[in-house]
């Protein structure tokens, strides 16, 4: 958050714990008539009076979750999309997926397990010096 767009120019300078002390006039569009009426109505003389307004709290929470909520012509849209790929690409039909590939035509080559395999010791124990 750029805060040089959120303050008067006065308040530029301050870092934020100066800023929460400040009046709440030092917020830009809040004149020194509305912090008189914030005064009156609220008892809010500071900026942080202001956020720590139970108000200020609930209208955000309201507004934040009213943009989290899904319209119905937003589900109805999801549902038409879920069906459309469900259509093209069945969940039960993984094979559908990569239906090019049927049978394996050539076995892969067998590998000698004494020479590459991790365990290859095991298999085939060294033979202890004559």
């Amino acid at each position: 958050m750029n805060i040089i767009k959120c303050v008067d120019k006065a308040y530029e300078h301050l870092n934020f714990i100066e800023l929460a002390d400040a009046p709440v006039s030092a917020l830009q569009g809040v004149s020194a008539k509305d912090a008189e009426l914030l005064k009156k109505a609220f008892q809010v003389d500071t900026i942080r009076d202001f956020g720590k307004l139970k108000f200020v709290k609930w209208a955000a929470a309201i507004a934040t979750l009213a943009e989290q909520v899904e319209t119905e012509e937003d589900k109805a849209k999801e549902t038409l999309l879920d069906d459309a790929l469900e259509m093209s690409f069945p969940s039960s039909d993984p094979i559908s997926v990569n239906s090019g590939i049927t049978r394996i035509e050539v076995a892969p080559e067998m590998v000698n397990a004494s020479t590459d395999h991790q365990n290859s010791l095991a298999i085939d124990p060294p033979k202890k010096g004559k």
